[in-house]
């Protein structure tokens, strides 16, 4: 049998052998090897004529092939005369392999920057424009996506608005912020139209992310250590075309955008974080505690999360109808706190209520 056709009574119905390449090339093993190896661990103590009977090899090859597995530890060799070839455990060998392989990415990873950093200097002196990619595929804009909450060290920056092109990604999100990168957000109020979206921006501002809601937001841009972006170039729904830029004066933009944007636009209260039945827990308790002031007079008692939640909200320019079930109420009991709110603080229409309540710093 050539070693071109090796399969070897030893490795049949053991998956290792099945594969078009070699498990163990990363030991430095060939094909061969691999199957000569699993032959031994089946058969148990096995001289290099069984290996060259099984295998159609050469008593020579047979040897340089057990020899090869015994240097890396997978095989061991008494020394006696006419000792057989056996397989050390495979649980020990194997595990110790991968643990060495383990380290020896490791140390490669913590190479990396400095060897990025030689590269830049060695290419300070030539002209390298700027990465600018286009991309129309949904796996790809998802894809970078994760890469940038991936690279970012320091700051992200984010519009959000739909439509939505993947799933959310809260645990990649909250270890990113756990990292002790600054994540904010403005929120457009139809980003609140999903079902789940309160609930969500309520979670991740309890992680500590920095939320804030606009009636609108031009685009959606997500901005990684204002250096690159990924920015939405359609917002139809259809297409999916999206840019990644490196570009300064570009990313420059994109950075003073979301800075007026988010200079204007409502925080979602501080902490902002409470969920809709601990709102209203909250709620029953504080009419218990404080009745209704007199008409005409002003509140004196700071606001709490729900009045918070609601006057951003409000701000937004969200219906009624949207306010209430993010925030778990009905409708009716939404416009009744919304009245309080007027009464409490002199205002006779909505505008008058966001100036006064930005006035008092409640919102």
């Amino acid at each position: 049998m050539t070693e071109g056709g090796l399969a070897g009574p030893g490795a049949k119905g053991i998956g290792m052998a099945e594969t078009d390449k070699s498990l163990l090339s990363a030991l430095g093993l060939s094909r061969t090897s691999e199957q000569v190896y699993l032959f031994v661990v089946q058969r148990g103590r096995t001289s290099a004529d069984d290996v060259a009977e099984a295998f159609g090899l050469s008593a020579e090859t047979a040897v340089e092939v057990l020899d090869g597995l015994r240097d890396v530890g997978l095989v061991a060799l008494p020394e006696v005369p006419g000792g057989a070839y056996a397989a050390v455990d495979p649980q020990i060998a194997l595990g110790a392999a991968v643990d060495q392989l383990n380290e020896r990415a490791a140390a490669l990873r913590d190479r990396i920057p400095a060897l990025v950093e030689q590269f830049r200097s060695g290419v300070a002196g030539e002209h390298v424009a700027p990465m600018t990619l286009v991309l129309t595929d949904p796996v790809e804009v998802a894809s970078w996506y994760a890469r940038l909450q991936h690279q970012v060290r320091s700051e992200m920056l984010t519009f959000d608005r739909p439509p939505y092109i993947s799933l959310g990604m809260e645990p990649l999100q909250v270890s990113t912020i756990a990292r002790g990168v600054s994540w904010r957000v403005v929120y457009a109020a139809e980003s609140f139209s999903r079902d789940d979206a309160w609930d969500e921006t309520v979670r991740m501002s309890e992680q500590g992310e920095q939320a804030r809601v606009a009636p609108s937001v031009p685009f959606k841009v997500v901005v990684v250590d204002r250096s690159c972006a990924l920015l939405g170039l359609r917002l139809d729904g259809i297409s999916v075309e999206s840019m990644v830029t490196e570009s300064p004066p570009l990313v420059k933009l994109l950075v003073d955008t979301f800075e007026a944007y988010w200079e204007r636009a409502l925080p979602l209260g501080p902490g902002g974080a409470t969920t809709s039945a601990e709102i209203r827990e909250a709620l029953e308790q504080r009419e218990l505690e404080h009745p209704p002031a007199p008409a005409g007079t002003r509140a004196a008692v700071p606001p709490t999360r729900e009045q918070q939640a609601i006057l951003a909200l409000i701000g937004a320019g969200l219906t009624d109808e949207v306010i209430a079930a993010r925030l778990g109420l009905s409708v009716r009991s939404l416009r009744r706190r919304s009245q309080q709110l007027m009464h409490d603080l002199n205002a006779d229409n909505r505008f008058q209520l966001g100036v006064e309540a930005a006035r008092r710093g409640w919102v």
